[in-house]
């Protein structure tokens, strides 16, 4: 019988299949994330998220609930301001 051994913290967690994951497990374990398209504008996302640009580099999100810009014409990318009701932008129905 091995003798009992402390965990070493730093060690890490062994990689898990996406199936071996808890029906509820979500990203980061921290709840659901609902993206949600508004008819003719953003992309509605509610929940704990993690948002990475291009580049890689991760975006501060400071809210649980954020609209992305589906119509490429915010001044504040990739952030909603509201443009796509002046440019024209339309979703199919």
């Amino acid at each position: 019988m091995a003798p009992d051994v402390p965990a070493d913290e730093s060690a890490p967690e062994p990689a898990r299949r996406v199936d071996d994951a808890p029906d509820d497990a979500t990203p980061r374990g921290r709840g659901t994330v609902r993206i949600t398209p508004c008819p003719d504008g953003p992309l509605l996302v509610r929940g704990p998220l993690e948002l990475v640009g291009a580049d890689g580099v991760p975006v501060p999100v400071r809210r649980r609930t954020v609209a992305l810009c589906r119509c490429g014409g915010t001044a504040t990318p990739p952030w909603c301001d509201g443009t796509h009701k002046v440019n024209g932008f339309r979703t199919e129905a």
